[in-house]
């Protein structure tokens, strides 16, 4: 029996075997094993996650952003407004035709310059010349027959002493010479007509300026009906008129007074087209004595020199009012203005070289800076570019522009 009993457990399976003395089978134990495995892992993992994650050291050691930044600056400007005028021509003149008759010459190049006196148009004078010398000849006759009057009333008076004359005969000679005075005077006055006409087939330049286009060539029939020959306007100086609100106007009045400044010395710049300011300013010359009732706004008028001719007559410009007392203020450039829901903000490099808000109040744009009223004191550093990549309290770099421009030359 006990041959057979141990050839019988030889042939129990190792897993059987184990069952039979109690233990569990080695497959199983291997799957749990595995099992325990992986929960370890995942409780790993999990708790891992929880940490907050540590700082590689790239990260410790990556050095705070270049910014540039510019000291707020202290500079001395002057109070102004802008509005929008016309430039006028101090004179202007529209040339035409007083008389009528053939123009038979243009003496004068479209857009040239001319001196007071100046002959601009011909009209055709004969006809108005054979009429001066009539009128001419009828003076003369008149002077004639002036003087024949006066040769019969002195014979007259002379046989009315003789008691050769009636009375009545006398007094018909003083009438006639009279009569004949009167038509010296009518002669003379018909010449003088006539040479009027003749002086007006010549159309001369009243002022001095620049003439511009003709609107009628040689050859063409011209006379009062005709309308505009030309247009001559005076050049130097200028005017530039521009329409102020009553508001504006008393709020300016009382500004210059409280500074103890005199209006007329309010000095007028004028920005051209291209956004670039003239280079010659004037002084207000003329306030409009009525309101134009649709605007409530009354019209100022400045004179300006313009030797060039660079301000044109009807020319659409900016108008610049300063008052002329300059005063002291805190600049610093519009690109470092940022704003949020609670208004306007700029950062500031503080002592310990790192960003911090300041809340600011603007007041007028000069060019590319603007004038800070409050919240800003003179030298402070502004990042003015590379504020997109800072944070409140981040350290930076500050550099100024100079700098800058000069990393990028090569």
């Amino acid at each position: 029996m006990s041959t057979q009993t141990a050839m019988l457990e030889r042939r129990i399976s190792p897993a059987r075997l184990s069952l039979r003395l109690g233990f569990p089978p080695p497959i199983l134990t291997s799957v749990r094993r595995l099992q325990v495995a992986v929960l370890g892992v995942a409780l790993v993992l999990a708790l891992s996650a929880c940490e907050p994650a540590k700082p590689t050291a790239t990260q410790r050691e990556m050095p705070p952003p270049s910014v540039i930044a510019v000291a707020a600056e202290t500079k001395t400007i002057e109070q102004e407004a802008s509005f929008v005028g016309r430039v006028v021509a101090v004179n202007r003149v529209e040339l035409r035709a007083r008389v009528e008759g053939f123009l038979k010459e243009r003496l004068f190049k479209e857009g040239q310059t001319v001196a007071v006196g100046d002959v601009l148009f011909m009209i055709e004078p004969d006809q108005y010349e054979a009429v001066v010398e009539q009128r001419a000849a009828d003076l003369e006759k008149a002077k004639a027959d002036s003087q024949n009057a006066d040769a019969q009333l002195a014979r007259g008076l002379e046989l009315l002493k003789q008691k050769n004359i009636a009375q009545a005969k006398v007094d018909e000679l003083q009438a006639a010479a009279a009569v004949a005075k009167a038509s010296i005077a009518q002669a003379q006055a018909a010449l003088n007509a006539a040479r009027l006409d003749l002086s007006y087939t010549q159309i001369t330049a009243p002022i001095a300026g620049r003439v511009g286009l003709s609107s009628l060539s040689v050859g063409n029939m011209v006379g009062p009906s005709s309308g505009v020959l030309a247009t001559l306007v005076s050049r130097d100086p200028i005017h530039v008129q521009f329409p102020v609100t009553q508001r504006d106007l008393l709020a300016a009045r009382q500004q210059i007074a409280a500074k103890g400044g005199d209006p007329r010395q309010v000095v007028i710049q004028v920005r051209l087209p291209n956004g670039q300011l003239y280079a010659q300013s004037g002084h207000l010359d003329f306030v409009d004595v009525t309101t134009d009732q649709t605007t409530d706004s009354v019209t100022l008028r400045a004179e300006l020199p313009n030797p060039d001719g660079t301000l044109v007559d009807g020319q659409y410009v900016g108008v610049v009012v300063q008052s002329g007392t300059p005063e002291s203020a805190i600049l610093i450039p519009q690109a470092a203005l940022q704003i949020d829901q609670q208004g306007l903000y700029v950062l500031i490099v503080d002592t310990e070289s790192k960003a911090q808000v300041r809340r600011v109040k603007t007041g007028q744009s000069r060019g590319a800076e603007i004038v800070i009223t409050q919240g800003l004191a003179a030298g402070e550093l502004v990042i003015s570019e590379g504020v997109q990549g800072v944070t409140p309290g981040q350290p930076v770099k500050a550099v100024p522009p100079q700098s800058v421009k000069a990393e990028t030359q090569p």
